[in-house]
C-alpha cells in the first residue's frame, strides 16, 4: 500500500501522521518541537517516529513514497523555513533537504495555512473547488489561496498573508513589529485581547470578570457570548466585523468561491460565521454580492496532517 507522510511542524508541538491515497490517517505521533534547538536532532526523531508508524502499519505493507512538511515561514520554492519568529530553530532552516537526505524520498515543504489549503481541497469541503480560501484563526491568522485550482505562493513564495494586512490604521502592535493587523483583531488571541480592553473600558457585569488571565480564551468568550452575556456578545461581533470587512476587501483580489474557517475560533460556528459573512456582503462590491460562502472547515482536528500529506500526494 502507497502512503505519503504529512508532517505539521508549530513552535510548541510538532504532528506527525502517515495518509493513504484515501485521505485516512493510519497512525500519527506527536513530538515536542521544543525539545530540538538543533533541526538535525529534530530530524533524527522524526524518521524514527515515521519507523516507527511503519512498523505500526506492517500488516498493510506500507511503502513511503514521499514527505509533505507544513511550518510556519515556511518556503514552497526553497523547502527552507525562513526566520519563523516562533520557532526554536533561527534563521533558515533547509528542512526538506534534511528529511530527504534521511529518509531519501521526495520531501516538499510549505507554509502550515497552504497545506491546509490543499487539505481541504483533497479532503475536506472544497473538492471539486477551483478558487477558495482557507483562514486558519488559531493563536495567529493565517490563510492560504487556491487560484484557478492552485496554490497561490507568488514569486518568492510567501504570497497570501492575509493576517498581516493592516485591519486597523496604528492599531495594535503585532508580533511582525507592525500595527493594526489582521489576526491582532480576528484570531484567538485577538479576540481575548478585544474581551480584555471590552472589560477595563466597561463597568458592566459579566461573569468572565471573576475569571483568571489564564481561563480567559476565545472558547470561553463564545460559549459565554452563546449564553447571553452582553460583553461578550459584543466582542464576538467586533470581530466579526473586523474579519468581514478584511474578507470584503480581499474578495476583490482573488473572487473565491467559498471561504473556509479553521482552528479554534473557528469553532464558535454559527456564532461566528453568520456575523462575519454579514458584514462581509454590507462590505462587498455589488458584482460580489451573494456569490460567496463562508463555511466552517470539514476537515477534523488531523486537518494540518492531512494538509501537509496532500502537498505529498500532489507531488508523487
Amino acid at each position: 500500500m502507497d502512503i505519503c507522510a504529512g508532517i505539521d511542524i508549530g513552535g510548541t508541538n510538532t504532528v506527525i501522521g502517515l495518509v493513504d491515497e484515501r485521505g485516512e490517517v493510519l497512525c500519527q505521533r506527536i513530538l515536542d518541537t521544543k525539545k530540538f534547538p538543533d533541526p538535525e536532532v529534530f530530524v533524527a526523531q522524526a524518521k524514527a517516529m515515521i519507523d516507527d508508524c511503519l512498523n505500526d502499519c506492517s500488516r498493510e505493507n506500507p511503502a513511503l513514497k514521499g514527505i509533505g512538511i507544513g511550518a510556519p515561514n515556511g518556503n514552497y520554492y526553497t523547502g527552507c523555513i525562513e526566520f519563523a519568529p516562533n520557532m526554536p530553530w533561527k534563521g533558515v532552516v533547509q528542512l526538506a533537504e534534511l528529511f530527504r537526505s534521511r529518509m531519501n524520498v521526495k520531501t516538499t515543504l510549505t507554509n502550515d495555512a497552504n497545506a491546509a489549503a490543499l487539505g481541504e481541497m483533497l479532503f475536506g469541503g472544497a473538492r471539486g473547488m477551483q478558487n477558495f480560501v482557507v483562514i486558519t484563526l488559531g493563536t495567529g491568522l493565517g490563510s492560504g489561496f487556491v487560484v484557478n485550482g492552485e496554490v497561490l505562493y507568488g514569486h518568492d513564495g510567501f504570497a497570501g498573508e492575509l493576517g498581516h494586512v493592516i485591519a486597523v490604521r496604528d492599531g495594535r502592535l503585532c508580533g511582525c513589529g507592525r500595527r493594526g493587523c489582521l489576526e491582532t483583531y480576528a484570531s484567538a488571541s485577538g479576540i481575548v485581547r478585544t474581551m480584555r480592553e471590552w472589560l477595563d473600558n466597561s463597568a458592566q457585569p459579566s461573569p468572565l470578570r471573576s475569571l483568571p488571565d489564564d481561563e480567559l480564551s476565545s472558547k470561553t468568550i463564545a460559549e459565554h457570548a452563546s449564553k447571553g452575556d452582553p460583553i461578550a456578545m459584543e466582542v464576538v461581533d467586533y470581530t466579526a466585523k473586523t474579519l468581514g470587512r478584511a474578507l470584503a476587501d480581499m474578495v476583490c483580489i482573488t473572487s473565491p468561491e467559498a471561504i473556509f474557517l479553521y482552528g479554534g475560533l473557528a469553532q464558535a460556528g454559527s456564532l461566528l460565521i453568520v456575523p462575519t459573512k454579514n458584514y462581509m456582503e454590507e462590505n462587498l462590491l455589488n458584482i460580489f454580492r451573494n456569490k460567496i460562502e463562508i463555511l466552517p472547515s470539514q476537515l477534523t482536528s488531523t486537518a494540518a496532517v492531512l494538509g501537509a500529506a496532500a502537498l505529498a500526494w500532489k507531488h508523487v
